[in-house]
């Protein structure tokens, strides 16, 4: 395992970086990164009061134990070392909205991802932290939090890079509240994998983008979702809208925010100005040796927490975290693919 770091010379600090090479991956990362993960849990649950948060942990079990979650133990290794309620209802919490592009670089040689993630919950930009995961196929990077089992954006250098977007709110009655609680109640109903753990899932055991795209695109999923994920060539690229049994795949290069990209479902977006969001990064074609020169509003706005580069044909991966005051911390560089003896 490699030390975390220090403060940048700037004066921010830098993204703490750790390889490992255990498959129990979030257990290694909470042990280096506890106190992290236990201000991270404080931020997060601040406003809601205790026995709710006890409460959510309990229905949240429950709901994964019902759908024989593989990651279930896991998960409650992680809320045991962490010692305080709330880890299993923040696993299955996904309250977010997000921007991310798929595209080729800007030099022609292979295919770049684009991500910006948007959280209401400060802190998160901060405390964001870069693992380094050996595995049979290759060591991948997943751009996480200590405590979170699932995997929201990574990049596995050699054979794809990928992120997933909180999917637009089925409307039924079109009163917010109401919407919202009937699409909780379908959720219980969901025996399919939450999207960020079937995301883990692709970045563990597909060995290309092919099949990549075969598992976001046909695996159930718990909830609707959409996927955005960038091969090796140029070529290899695409946004995958997905409700639960069903998926409709856009070509790259292609830009996803919060509202589906096409005309058969319906739903309300998600975040701040979903659609300017789309636009703003449409025609972004991002340099490594400025990588977030981009970054502008309102593809950047208050809820912006992380910002992410990677191209999996050369391994790099640049990555930065937000707060609402601005910029929160050092650029992070991988300047090539990590390898497995770095990982020892």
């Amino acid at each position: 395992m490699s030390p975390k770091h220090e403060n940048a010379p700037g004066g921010l600090p830098a993204i703490p970086h750790h390889q490992v090479a255990e498959a129990d991956w979030p257990l290694a990362l909470l042990d280096l990164e506890i106190a992290r993960a236990r201000v991270l849990l404080t931020s997060a649950t601040r406003l809601v009061p205790s026995p709710f948060i006890a409460l959510g942990d309990r229905v949240s079990r429950r709901w994964l134990s019902r759908g024989d979650n593989r990651y279930l133990g896991e998960i409650d290794a992680i809320g045991h070392r962490i010692g305080r309620a709330g880890a299993c209802f923040l696993n299955v919490s996904y309250e977010w909205g997000c921007t991310s592009r798929s595209g080729a670089s800007p030099d022609g040689a292979g295919a770049q991802l684009l991500r910006v993630l948007d959280w209401p919950h400060q802190g998160i930009g901060q405390n964001v932290v870069a693992l380094t995961v050996d595995s049979p196929l290759g060591a991948w990077t997943n751009l996480t939090w200590p405590g979170f089992a699932g995997v929201i954006q990574a990049s596995a250098p050699g054979r794809f890079a990928a992120a997933f977007n909180q999917a637009p709110m089925n409307t039924p009655t079109g009163v917010l509240a109401t919407d919202w609680l009937a699409a909780r109640m379908k959720l219980w109903g969901q025996r399919g994998l939450p999207p960020a753990h079937l995301l883990r899932e692709v970045f563990e055991t597909a060995a290309n983008f092919a099949e990549a795209r075969q598992m976001l695109k046909e695996r159930p999923i718990a909830a609707p979702a959409i996927f955005i994920l960038s091969g090796v060539r140029p070529e290899e690229g695409c946004v995958i809208e997905r409700l639960e049994t069903q998926a409709v795949v856009h070509r790259s290069p292609a830009v996803a925010a919060n509202h589906w990209l096409g005309r058969d479902w319906s739903g309300r977006s998600r975040g701040d100005d979903s659609h300017g969001r789309a636009r703003g990064l449409s025609s972004v074609h991002a340099d490594f040796s400025r990588p977030f020169d981009w970054l502008v509003p309102p593809v950047l706005n208050r809820f912006t927490r992380l910002v992410m580069l990677a191209e999996p044909a050369s391994g790099r991966l640049a990555a930065q975290g937000w707060e609402p005051e601005g910029v929160a911390t050092e650029v992070l560089r991988i300047d090539e693919p990590p390898s497995a003896a770095a990982a020892q």
